[in-house]
């Protein structure tokens, strides 16, 4: 049974997200792939504290992060870092040393669902209007984008620098792809991912906010978004609900990444009978054009409400297809199950969703925050619980992404936060300050700022 709609004006993002449905009637190229931002040895990474200036890091370059607790171990020791990549054994001779101070070596984290092209971070207040639904929503993501003074690259660069600064590694980033604004959000979004290159791996989605058919114009905005090579993957939005057109928003959605080579995350906000249809729908086209492992949904309200047996039975078919799902832990009855899925090898990643756009006023792209907002949510209590969110918003999303796990085991690759605290858990708890970031072996922030090439021009 599908939720019934709130009064005029009682609408948030939170409200919408949960009654989506009630309210649906009102290329693999020049950027980076999943393959390619997978963090291996950085040749144009910023060179790590203590390092000349100057220069990267050259081959057989080391850093010792001295006195460092990892994983909040008892006893501190070295990390040595080599070419970007944790190395066993003592460090090399004539390494730099970074002091770690007895602090707590963590994987930095990984934001595996955000939308920065729409976000006002940085800039004045915004007051937001009331909204009957989501084409409201839509309506003053277009006003909000031309009374912006800045654009989208700047805005979007502050946001996802900011996320470093807090820990992020990575993240999957969302730009709005809609004959209102062309492609300036994708275009925004690859500038900042340019000036952040040495210290974030952004992967990122066309995404039809406004819909794929029931918007003229925007099948082929996203054809030529795949065809030139400017995103890794395309979206789509509620294709029974929002768009009411499932099988032609989805075969096209599909045919293009099939064509492209690239990849595809949908959003799924509708619950009840006509989420479920479409992730059939998502289910059966990713078997039939052979996109095993190349698919994500995204939010996937529909699941949380299903029984126990009906749960499993969709879990094992998203396993066997590798298709990976993302959650942004909105509440307690629309958090995906995650421990529900990972028993049947289904990728389950943590997002941030949007952060101080038109939708809402919250957010802070802060993937520590997230975690504890997924135990609050989940009213987790136990150690390892707190510990299983922290790996939700790093290996989880590193997951989705196809990145390697930066795990801190040898070989992993160094991308790392030094954090104050006594244990994990506690850290999770009360979301002490990032220190100092590491990624690929350079830092790249400290004390929320941020150092070397990622500093503000």
């Amino acid at each position: 049974m599908q939720p019934s709609s709130p009064a005029l004006g009682t609408f948030s993002r939170r409200t919408v997200l949960a009654g989506a449905a009630a309210l649906a009637g009102t290329t693999a190229g020049a950027t980076t792939t999943a393959a390619a931002v997978a963090p291996a040895a950085r040749a144009d990474a910023a060179p790590a504290e203590g390092a000349a200036s100057g220069a990267g890091p050259a081959a057989g370059r080391a850093v010792v992060f001295r006195d460092v607790r990892l994983h909040g171990a008892a006893r501190a020791t070295d990390l040595v870092v080599v070419d970007g990549r944790v190395t066993p054994g003592p460090a090399p001779r004539g390494a730099k040393v970074v002091d770690g101070g007895g602090r707590i070596a963590l994987p930095s984290l990984v934001d595996a669902h955000i939308h920065p092209d729409k976000t006002t971070w940085g800039g004045s207040w915004v007051s937001r209007r009331p909204a009957s639904g989501i084409a409201d929503y839509v309506a003053q993501d277009v006003d909000l984008f031309h009374s912006q003074r800045r654009p989208v690259a700047e805005r979007a660069y502050g946001l996802m620098a900011h996320a470093v600064t807090r820990g992020t590694r990575a993240m999957r980033a969302h730009a709005d792809v809609a004959p209102a604004y062309g492609l300036a959000g994708v275009e925004g979004l690859a500038d900042a991912r340019e000036r952040l290159r040495h210290a974030l791996d952004v992967q990122i989605v066309a995404f039809p906010q406004h819909g794929v058919i029931r918007t003229p114009g925007t099948a082929e905005l996203l054809e030529e978004a795949a065809r030139t090579g400017a995103v890794d993957m395309i979206g789509g939005i509620d294709p029974g609900g929002f768009d009411q057109a499932l099988d032609e928003q989805l075969d096209l959605v599909f045919g293009i990444a099939d064509r492209h080579g690239i990849g595809v995350d949908i959003h799924l906000h509708d619950r009840g009978a006509k989420g479920t249809e479409a992730l059939r729908g998502i289910i059966d086209r990713t078997r039939a054009l052979s996109l095993t492992g190349k698919v994500t949904v995204s939010h996937v309200f529909c699941l949380p409400g299903l029984t126990d047996g009906e749960l499993g039975a969709l879990a094992a078919e998203l396993g066997d297809l590798d298709i990976a799902l993302t959650t942004v832990a909105p509440s307690d009855s629309l958090v995906l199950p995650i421990a529900r899925l990972r028993e049947h090898g289904v990728r389950v990643g943590l997002g941030s969703d949007g952060v101080r756009d038109s939708w809402s006023p919250f957010g802070n792209a802060d993937m520590l925050h997230r975690a504890h907002l997924l135990g609050w949510v989940t009213d987790v209590r136990l150690d390892e619980e707190l510990a299983d969110c922290y790996r939700v918003a790093t290996h989880g999303g590193a997951d989705v992404m196809g990145l390697a796990h930066a795990d801190l085991r040898p070989g992993a690759p160094a991308d790392f936060v030094l954090v104050r605290g006594e244990c994990l858990p506690q850290v999770v708890v009360d979301m002490p300050r990032r220190d100092m970031v590491v990624h690929g072996g350079a830092v790249v922030a400290r004390d929320g700022e941020l150092v070397g090439r990622g500093r503000p021009e």
